[in-house]
């Protein structure tokens, strides 16, 4: 009985639209100035505390408590640059006492909040989706960063190893309406996600980027046909050098540059997302 019991169980959960309601929980931990409780964000979804806790860890690798801290940290490094002393965008952001922003910056960010003042160049914002973290990054003139990866204190590390000489600040009031965009584009995949961009390249990179935006939603094309399009029909190894290059995933698709014989060669942020975006996209076209 208790088995047939887990296997209805477990065959309601494969029904519900988990993507969106762990994005929904995701905005709820975003938008709220302290974080939710677990029953607080399952209030309204149509499944348990415990189980909303077991789908969100699994399906995006942290669980909401661990989430609502990173966000708190995001928050603590834009409040050290509007000349708050640091006891004063620790409360800000969302903590109860310095200790706990102390050990959490540490951790998570390797330094201390004292240490995450830095003047506006480049802004950023990281959360959840549904590949993920998604880390976003502008300067006045648009997005120069989009990146994946399972950790977001190596995400901030390898935006940092790419602008090394930028000083970088969260600027989540700018950027989340971006964010969200981009988010709501992993889960439905549309014609209409077009940001601002703020890329920098050689001269050939920069042709590669503009016949990958070329793509249409749904389709492929190899590196040895951009190479054809691009009137330098034996240039595909520096087609694919070029796509390996790309800072900014989705929004220049080097996810729809594939090998000759169909399969899904290499990719910056992962063979296993490259697949999954392909196959959103495919569905969302047909």
């Amino acid at each position: 009985m208790k088995s047939a019991a887990k296997r209805q169980a477990g065959g309601a959960a494969r029904q519900l639209d988990w993507p969106r309601l762990l994005m929904t929980a995701c905005r709820r931990i975003e938008q709220a100035p302290r974080a939710p409780t677990l029953a607080e964000l399952a209030q309204g979804s149509g499944v348990s505390p415990s189980e909303l806790q077991r789908q969100f860890t699994r399906r995006l690798g942290v669980s909401p408590k661990a989430y609502a801290q990173a966000l708190a940290l995001h928050r603590l490094t834009q409040a050290l640059n509007q000349d708050r002393t640091a006891l004063d965008a620790v409360f800000s952001a969302g903590y109860e006492s310095s200790a706990a922003a102390y050990a959490n910056a540490g951790a998570a960010l390797g330094a201390a909040p004292g240490k995450l003042r830095g003047s506006v160049d480049i802004g950023w914002w990281m959360g959840l989706s549904d590949l993920g973290w998604m880390l976003l990054a502008a300067t006045r003139r648009g997005v120069c960063w989009l990146a994946f990866g399972e950790e977001p204190g190596r995400l901030l590390e390898e935006l940092r190893a790419a602008f090394p000489r930028a000083r970088l600040h969260n600027d989540e009031a700018r950027l989340y309406g971006w964010f969200e965009q981009v988010r709501d584009f992993v889960l439905l995949p549309r014609e209409a996600l077009d940001l601002p961009l703020d890329i920098q390249g050689t001269a050939f990179q920069s042709r590669v980027w503009r016949a990958l935006r070329q793509i249409p939603l749904g389709e492929t094309l190899s590196y040895g046909a951009v190479a054809q399009r691009l009137g330098e029909p034996r240039a595909s190894r520096a087609v694919a050098t070029a796509c390996a290059t790309n800072r900014i995933a989705m929004l220049i698709p080097c996810h729809r540059v594939v090998g000759a014989d169909g399969r899904l060669s290499g990719y910056r942020w992962g063979v296993r997302r490259k697949a999954a975006l392909l196959e959103r996209e495919g569905k969302s076209n047909g």
